[in-house]
């Protein structure tokens, strides 16, 4: 142990062991994760100090984006170690509206000298070095855990956007000058689609509410740093008005406007022009074959492009009726225009969902037509991110994850903004047993979308349930319930944690809940069409789900 004093330090009676990421207190050992760890003597080094969000992100997760989230987390997670709560806390304090310290009150020993206020220079020093060491062996562990998601993170180290002096721009929601609610998909699909224009910029990080995995929650995306563009619509007739807005977020001074008022037919030209005009505002340099693509629009038929708009904004309510809808827009569109690969991608995610949700009578048939569909699509355009991250989501259906991974990976080579991919990613590492792997990256996604929709949160919840981390699990799940009530694998994932974790009313009233939206449910009929390949996982399900008494 007197090798051990060179290395540790106390908080209080908790004696610190970042070496081995221990927290010895009355003869008991606390093992805590690397990031907890590197928390603690984060804090440790300047006990009284606030340090804010921001200087423990760039501390603990240099070069990455990840949500608020991650770190209230990992607060949650060293609170616990002590044996304390938010409300109740005698360690850890939440600074509202800046960030954490360590309590004044908390003597912090180090080489037997006690320190009631701070730590001298040379502990800092050495604590940097100890935080940068667990960062050194967390990051050797995670390489060694797994060779394939080696290269699918690299995309990961690209995600700070000020370490390369790369602005970053949030998209809000565009919204409708008229009361209209019957253009509700004109705004939502402009929107939608500036924020894929712009991702097509390597010069710029983009932050958004995009999302083709499903709903979000409609407001505001959340703003991380840098600009924000925003803007509204209004057709009438032939005739449509967008009018865009720019702003620095700092100092919410106001760099450009534009209204633009034209025919609808011009609708294409207008969106190059506000493209170009938010990168020429922000000194941002186009490359050629970036400006080649912006001025090429996914169709030159106008209304096609309505069609595909249309069936956008359907296809994302997840039910069986706006499926079948949005499907025939889809069709519609393809009529008028053959060579419209997106509106090919929507068709293989409309065919997938009959597949997933069970709403078509040959479920292969339905995958078999999603793929043919999704492949249409890269053929025509191979340049394209969304329909990567299609025919990925239909390999995953396929359980052939290997393919998928790395799909998502050349659309994230394309689109580094892309948060589906990345939440994508980190849903198939679950599915193959590796669910350690998957939080990273979902909160990478939930970072690059703020708004992010229900199945983010139900990825990570089903990752903690595997890690059978159940305070956490629970956390997420019930966060996805709250955006979609009535998503059915939340709700399992949910009565299997309430059920692991002893709490079987609760767990007995969410396996009651899943009768109420699915009465035939069938836990052996579900797992079949299930992508998980992990066995081991494939059976804990199993028998969770006959121990709800869901296997029928």
């Amino acid at each position: 142990m007197h090798q051990d004093r060179q290395d540790s330090f106390f908080v209080g009676d908790y004696h610190v062991h970042p070496a081995s990421n221990e927290l010895s207190h009355e003869g008991l050992i606390v093992q805590l994760e690397p990031k907890v760890m590197s928390l603690l003597v984060l804090l440790a080094a300047s006990p009284g100090d606030t340090l804010s969000r921001d200087e423990i992100f760039d501390a603990l997760w240099p070069g990455l984006i990840v949500s608020d989230d991650t770190l209230t987390q990992v607060v949650i997670k060293l609170r616990k170690a002590f044996g304390e709560t938010a409300k109740q806390s005698k360690y850890i304090q939440t600074v509202t509206k800046r960030g954490y310290k360590l309590h004044t009150d908390i003597v912090v020993r180090s080489n037997g000298v006690d320190s009631p206020a701070k730590l001298g220079p040379g502990f800092r020093w050495r604590s940097a070095i100890v935080v940068a060491i667990v960062l050194l062996i967390a990051c050797v562990i995670f390489v060694m855990t797994g060779s394939p998601t080696s290269s699918t993170m690299q995309p990961a180290s690209r995600i700070d956007p000020q370490q390369n002096a790369i602005p970053t721009l949030t998209v809000e929601p565009f919204s409708l000058l008229a009361k209209d609610t019957a253009q509700a998909y004109l705004a939502a699909g402009l929107t939608h689609d500036l924020i894929t224009d712009l991702s097509k910029l390597s010069a710029l990080w983009v932050v958004s509410a995009r999302s083709v995995m499903g709903q979000n929650t409609g407001s505001s995306t959340k703003a991380l740093t840098g600009y924000a563009v925003s803007g509204e619509v209004q057709r009438w007739e032939d005739q449509i008005r967008i009018n865009v807005h720019l702003r620095e977020l700092a100092s919410g001074r106001q760099l450009w406007s534009e209204r633009f008022q034209r025919s609808f037919k011009d609708l294409f030209l207008i969106q190059e022009e506000i493209s170009t005009e938010i990168a020429s505002s922000l000194s941002i340099r186009i490359s050629e074959a970036e400006q080649r693509r912006l001025s090429q629009p996914y169709t030159q038929n106008i209304q096609a492009y309505e069609y595909f708009l249309q069936a956008q904004s359907l296809l994302l309510m997840r039910l069986k009726s706006e499926n079948e809808r949005a499907r025939h827009y889809y069709q519609r569109a393809v009529a008028l225009d053959p060579s419209f690969a997106r509106a090919y991608a929507g068709l293989a995610l409309s065919y997938s969902a009959d597949y997933r949700n069970q709403w078509h009578e040959d479920g292969q048939q339905a995958l078999k037509q999603a793929r043919a569909m999704a492949q249409t699509a890269l053929q025509i355009d191979p340049e394209v991110p969304e329909i990567y991250w299609v025919l990925a989501y239909v390999s995953v259906q396929n359980k052939q994850h290997q393919s998928a991974i790395e799909l998502l990976q050349k659309a994230i080579t394309i689109d580094h903004s892309f948060a589906d991919a990345y939440a994508l990613l980190g849903g198939i590492y679950t599915y193959v047993g590796q669910p350690e792997l998957s939080p990273e990256l979902l909160r990478t996604a939930i970072r690059l979308n703020p708004e992010a929709g229900n199945l983010y949160f139900l990825l990570l919840g089903r990752a903690y349930v595997f890690e059978r981390d159940w305070e956490q699990a629970l956390i997420n799940l019930r966060e996805a319930l709250l955006r979609n009530p009535v998503n059915l694998e939340a709700r399992i994932y949910l009565a299997i944690a309430l059920a692991s974790i002893g709490a079987t009313e609760d767990a007995a009233w969410e396996a009651a809940e899943i009768l109420s939206l699915q009465a035939n449910f069938n836990a052996r009929a579900w797992l079949d069409t299930y992508p998980m390949s992990d066995q081991k996982q494939r059976q804990f399900l199993s028998s969770a789900l006959a121990q709800l008494g869901l296997a029928r």
